[in-house]
Order: structure tokens, then C-alpha cells, then sequence
């Protein structure tokens, strides 16, 4: 059984527990109440996309940092210079004439037809027949080795015997292959397919990378496509510089400065035989002893500007710092409240309650206050009552307020935030959960009735 002074306690517990909760006026705690009250009008409006670019349209113009923060040191005087200077003996060379384009003329070359040196393989099914005499076709199929072309045009077929294939298409090419195993009474079930091109093809050299020889394959070589395979073009001066294309005796021209500008000359079509040579006609020797000479007058002139600079480095030096004591001055004068600030104010159950102070140039939104004063107290705040109080600007609306409420319940609706833009003096406000409250409360109240249970126990 429990004694005297427990039960006494119990009562003081349950009575006071009682009174708390009947008249509410042992602990107060703040809340948005729309309405009016106390000569204070609130009106609460939900934040929606629609409502945020309502609150968004109120005039603000964020404050600007003093001039002495956009000025640079280094602005003002320039260097004294040191008179005219010599002509340069040697005159610049005349460049020649804008090179001329030369283009081959459009040309359909047709399927590619099988030469000398390619390799073409013969793939046969793999199920057991009379075609397995041709073990040399299920070799290549097995094995992945082909046939050679040789030089009278013609591979050599185990069983069959000499095929020429030379100068015919693919399709061609199979017709005759096809009427030679019939000849030799062997299923004629087969696929032909060219595996190394090594007949036709296309070389490049000049200044790229890498001079080497592009084989023309079933489709189409173009001159990009050939000029990245040698490794991309190398000259020293693009704009006189050439790509020849020498065809059948005839010698053709592409200006670079013409196939960067026109990205159809890059679709130029190459045929097999085609050389391309990457040329420039502009000699670059004598350049290179006028570049000499100027750089020798530049060197004349900086050694009589030496003293120059050394004035001219003292003056910045000076100059820095006045702008940089202007500036711990304008820092100082803020640190110490001397100067006006646009500041929001941070109230209720937010991280540390505080006072953001308003960027300079550029708007904050709430997401950027809430969060610099640590976000939403997460054991105490209710997330569904995030308020913005906003005083009306207009003097014939004194009191009246407008409190923009974000339901953030919904964690979706925190995207609102950032976009909702801040004025001077708006008060952000994050009510208590429920049980805050009466954690509160009870938190206040109970060491009194501990204290008073003991004397009455005594």
C-alpha cells in the first residue's frame, strides 16, 4: 500500500493536471489565428505555385554593396610609354591570293566489286550432308579463316577447284560460286562476305598526324572520315593551307579555311586510288624572322618601361589598400549596427531562433533563412504550420497581416520554399507539435509539485 506522502502527491499531481488543462493558463504558447484580434488583421493564405508568384510580386529591391567593393586597384592610370620606335627592316612577306576551291565531281562509283588481295570467307551450315565435302568451307566458317584473292583473280576451293572472282560484286560473286558446287554436285547452301578490303584503297599524307592508307570498305569513304584516320590535320597557319586531291591525273583542291567553314566539303566522296595530301603554300620561314624582329622591338620597349612598372606596381599597392580599409570600415560600421541591413526574423520551433540578415544584389528565398537557422526543429516543430508573416506595406492597412502558410506535411510542398522570395521584416514562424506543449507545460509545473507534496509529506 502506498503511504501518505505518495498519495499526496498523487492528488497534487492529478489536481494540477486537471487545472492545467481546464482554464490553459499555466502556459501559453504562440500561434497563427486568422482573423481579426487585438487590432491586428490576419489573413492566412496557403502557399501554392499559384500563391507563391502572388507573395513574389511585392516591390523589393535588394540592397547594393558600396562602390568601394566594385572597384579594383588597378583602375585609372596605364603606363607611361617610351616613344616611337624604329621600323622593323624587314617588311611583312605578302601572303598569296585566297586559295581556290577545286572539287572533283560528283561520281556514283557503284557496289563495290572484289579485288586482288581481299579476303573473303565462305560460311556453310554446320548440320552433316553432302556438304561436308567442302572441308574447306567448313573451315573457314569453323576457324574464321578466309580466302585470298590471288593475283589471276581467282580463290581456290578444296573440291571445287579455282573460282575467279575478281571484278565481281558480292552478288555476282555468289552466282558463280553458286554454279561451280552445283557443277561438282555439293549442296550449294553457303554465305559469302568480305572480310578483309585490301584491294581499293585511299592514301593520305602531308601534315596530319599520322600518314597511312584508308581501305574503301562496302560503304562509303568520305574525306572526314579518312582525315581521322590519319590522326586529324597539323599545320602552322590553317588558313593557307590546303587539302589536294589528286584523281586520275587531275589534280583538285579543298582551301581548310573553306572545309571548316562548310561542313558539306567534309562529305567529299573518295574513291579507291584517291591520294590526298594536306599542303600549304604559304612558306612560314620569313614569317618567323619578321615574328623575331617584333618581338625584339617588344623587348626594347618593355626594358625602357621597367621603371615604369615598378611606379606603376607601388600606386596599386597603395591603392589596394585604401579600398581594402574602406572595406574593414564599411565591415566594422555593419558588425556594429551603424548601418541600416534588411533583416527576417526567425521565431518558434526553428533550429536557433534568430535574425537573417537580407543578401546584398540578389533576393534570399525562405529555404534559404529556414535552413541557415538550422531548418525545422525536428523533435519539436510541427512541419504542417510553417508560416511567413508579412506586415502590409500600405500605410492605410496598418495591422493588417498576411501569413503564407506552407503545409509541409507533404514533403513535396518543401519545393515551395526556395521559391518563395523575402522581404525586409517578414517573421518566419514554426508553430509547436502538440505534444510540445503539454510536454511543456508539465515540465514547468512539476517541480513546484514535487516541492509541494514534500512538505506536506513532512
Amino acid at each position: 500500500m502506498m503511504n501518505g506522502s505518495i498519495k499526496v502527491r498523487y492528488l497534487l499531481v492529478a489536481v494540477l493536471g486537471l487545472t492545467l488543462a481546464s482554464c490553459g493558463t499555466v502556459y501559453r504558447t504562440p500561434e497563427v489565428v486568422e482573423g481579426v484580434a487585438g487590432g491586428t488583421n490576419v489573413r492566412v493564405m496557403n502557399l501554392t505555385a499559384e500563391s507563391v508568384i502572388q507573395a513574389n510580386r511585392s516591390a523589393y529591391a535588394p540592397r547594393s554593396l558600396p562602390d568601394v567593393f566594385s572597384r579594383t586597384a588597378g583602375s585609372g592610370s596605364g603606363l607611361r610609354g617610351t616613344g616611337a620606335l624604329p621600323s622593323p627592316t624587314l617588311d611583312v612577306q605578302t601572303r598569296p591570293n585566297a586559295l581556290e576551291l577545286r572539287l572533283p565531281p560528283p561520281v556514283d562509283p557503284g557496289p563495290y566489286e572484289i579485288g586482288i588481295g581481299d579476303v573473303v570467307l565462305l560460311a556453310t551450315p554446320r548440320a552433316a550432308g553432302s556438304v561436308e565435302q567442302l572441308s574447306g568451307l567448313l573451315a573457314a566458317q569453323n576457324s574464321r579463316q578466309g580466302y585470298t584473292v590471288q593475283d589471276d583473280g581467282s580463290i581456290n576451293i578444296p573440291d571445287v577447284g579455282r573460282v575467279r572472282i575478281a571484278g565481281l560484286t558480292i552478288e555476282d560473286a555468289e552466282a558463280a560460286l553458286f554454279q561451280r558446287l552445283v557443277e561438282n554436285q555439293i549442296d550449294p547452301t553457303f554465305s559469302l562476305e568480305i572480310s578483309e578490303f585490301n584491294s581499293r584503297r585511299v592514301s593520305i599524307g602531308g601534315a596530319v598526324s599520322q600518314p597511312t592508307v584508308v581501305p574503301v570498305t562496302l560503304t562509303p569513304l568520305y574525306l572526314e572520315e579518312a582525315l581521322a584516320a590519319a590522326g586529324g590535320i597539323t599545320v602552322e597557319d590553317q588558313d593557307y593551307a590546303s587539302i589536294r586531291l589528286y584523281r586520275d591525273g587531275t589534280l583538285y583542291q579543298i582551301p581548310l579555311s573553306q572545309l571548316y567553314s562548310r561542313a558539306s566539303l567534309t562529305k567529299t566522296r573518295l574513291l579507291p586510288g584517291d591520294a590526298i595530301f594536306v599542303d600549304t603554300e604559304y612558306e612560314l620561314a620569313r614569317a618567323q624572322e619578321y615574328f623575331a624582329q617584333q618581338i625584339t622591338l617588344v623587348q626594347a620597349r618593355q626594358a625602357a618601361r621597367a621603371s615604369a612598372l615598378q611606379e606603376l606596381q607601388l600606386e596599386v599597392s597603395l591603392r589596394r589598400d585604401n579600398l581594402d580599409e574602406a572595406r574593414d570600415n564599411y565591415k566594422a560600421r555593419l558588425d556594429l549596427g551603424a548601418d541600416d541591413r534588411d533583416y527576417v526574423y526567425l521565431a518558434g520551433e526553428v533550429g536557433t531562433q534568430s535574425r537573417f540578415a537580407l543578401p546584398y544584389e540578389r533576393k534570399a528565398s525562405l529555404a534559404d533563412a529556414l535552413y541557415d537557422a538550422g531548418g525545422v526543429a525536428s523533435s519539436t516543430g510541427d512541419v504542417s504550420q510553417v508560416y511567413v508573416l508579412r506586415a502590409s506595406s500600405d500605410p492605410r492597412e496598418l495591422g493588417a497581416i498576411t501569413a503564407w502558410h506552407l503545409d509541409a506535411r507533404n514533403a513535396a510542398n518543401f519545393a515551395l520554399a526556395p521559391r518563395f522570395e523575402l522581404r525586409p521584416d517578414d517573421i518566419i514562424f514554426i508553430a509547436q507539435q502538440p505534444v510540445t506543449k503539454w510536454s511543456r507545460a508539465v515540465s514547468q509545473i512539476l517541480p513546484q509539485i514535487l516541492s509541494v507534496g514534500n512538505a506536506v509529506s513532512n
